[in-house]
């Protein structure tokens, strides 16, 4: 069998091998088609234990083998379920070893992002075009702004982190809510309305910055902010905007608008409150540095103090001086013992006392225990009493079902040959054996006819 050594061609006639025409046809198919979107339904979906996701997209009239692998699959936004429509980002390929024709799924998007995402790139074209995104009409930051104002849902967790984050850095500085709902076909213009309404009332509230923000979420949950109406409010805003909108891979209209972008709604905050970082930071470096300076000039003014003493001090005035300081020493350590040992004294005498009122009380617990041994004897008495007469009841009830007992009022019992009771007078034949049991006793016999 001959191998071509190329994929180009075969000749008329060439036998090749089974793998080498399904590597010839991935080739071909991995060259002809381009890495596209694809949309279709989930069906068949499996999670191997891997982490490699394989599923089916198929649509009214056809259906194509797709395999997800882990580092991509690691990578999705959200659940991949069954029956769920989608748009997968994928090359057309070929599973070699099995000759299965497939889809190598890069990224799977929710059906309906992709016009998302079209609108999207659309209208940030168009208002780019106008100039709304340019560099040169945006606003500086104030350096140490008086006031924030903040647009965002008051439920939301961006709320909380602005917050949070203002309290740790700046705790001092006032923060103005402007609520609004932040997801939704109705947010859009609430977003606009809040935007101008804090625009209008910066003097009145005392706001020298606008923070836009909201926690992160797929390309529907931002499409609030990839509305015109919210960039043209921006822009049209007398304050500063900072756009902190959904995490760091998330990029909306709201943040091209926007005279500066953070990557998450914290982030926002601490660009707001960077000046008073910035300040506090060189305050202790300054105050540091004024405190080395004063150690210094301190410490050196003493040693000129020190050796100024020892050139005037006479030897008298020293022995004098420590003399003093020794009496003195020995004063405060003698208050000092007295104070300790009276202190302890104390703590001695209330321990006597709390020992002396846990005591225990060894008659009244004597009388007590005693009470007790009675109680118990009582009961363990009735208790006995009680039990015999169950214990009565049952033997008379017992001896009623002893079968002897029915013997003994003229009754008997019948066994056939195989040893079996005889209730019916028809299981037996004329001629057959029987065993008659009675209350003393038993006796064989054979049974001459049967009575009906």
């Amino acid at each position: 069998m001959n191998t071509p050594q190329s994929t180009a061609k075969v000749n008329s006639g060439e036998v090749v091998s089974v793998s080498w025409l399904n590597r010839a046809a991935r080739d071909a198919l991995e060259g002809t088609f381009p890495l596209m979107w694809i949309a279709g339904e989930v069906s068949t979906l499996t999670r191997a234990a891997s982490g490699h996701l394989y599923f089916t997209l198929k649509d009214e009239q056809a259906q194509v083998r797709c395999t997800m692998w882990r580092n991509r699959a690691q990578l999705l936004s959200f659940r991949l379920e069954h029956g769920m429509r989608v748009e997968v980002r994928a090359l057309v390929t070929l599973f070699e070893p099995r000759g299965d024709y497939q889809l190598s799924v890069e990224a799977v998007r929710q059906a309906g992002v992709g016009n998302l995402y079209e609108a999207f790139l659309r209208l940030k074209a168009r208002l780019e075009a106008e100039g709304l995104f340019d560099p040169a009409i945006k606003r500086s930051l104030p350096r140490l702004p008086r006031g924030i104002a903040v647009v965002t849902s008051q439920q939301a967790a961006a709320w909380q982190d602005v917050t949070a984050a203002l309290a740790r850095r700046a705790p001092h500085v006032p923060i103005t809510l402007y609520p609004t709902q932040v997801q939704g076909d109705s947010a859009p213009p609430q977003i606009a309305a809040a935007i101008r309404n804090a625009g209008i009332r910066a003097a009145t509230d005392g706001n020298d910055v606008l923070l836009l923000v909201r926690g992160g979420g797929s390309l529907e949950d931002l499409a609030a902010f990839n509305d015109e109406a919210v960039a043209r409010a921006i822009r049209a805003c007398p304050l500063p905007v900072i756009c902190g909108v959904g995490h760091e891979t998330d990029v909306s209209i709201a943040d091209f608008a926007a005279d500066l972008r953070a990557a998450t709604p914290t982030a926002a905050a601490e660009l707001a409150s960077a000046g008073f970082v910035e300040l506090r930071d060189s305050l202790a470096q300054l105050s540091a540095r004024l405190k080395r300076a004063m150690d210094r000039r301190i410490e050196i003014a003493a040693q000129r103090l020190d050796r100024a003493a020892a050139r005037l001090t006479h030897p008298r005035q020293r022995i004098e001086a420590a003399r003093l300081r020794l009496a003195n020493l020995e004063h405060r350590l003698t208050s000092r013992s007295r104070q300790l040992i009276a202190v302890r004294q104390a703590r001695v005498a209330t321990l006597g006392l709390r020992l002396a009122a846990r005591r225990p009380d060894i008659a009244s617990h004597q009388t007590r225990l005693a009470t007790l041994a009675r109680r118990l004897q009582r009961a363990t008495d009735n208790l006995l009493a009680r039990q015999r007469g169950k214990l009565d009841a049952l033997q008379q009830h017992l001896a009623h079902l002893d079968p002897r007992g029915v013997l003994a009022r003229g009754y008997s019992i019948t066994r056939d040959e195989a040893g079996l009771i005889v209730r019916d007078a028809a299981t037996l034949q004329p001629g057959a054996h029987i065993q008659v049991e009675f209350h003393d006793g038993s006796v064989d016999a054979t049974v001459d006819k049967q009575n009906r």
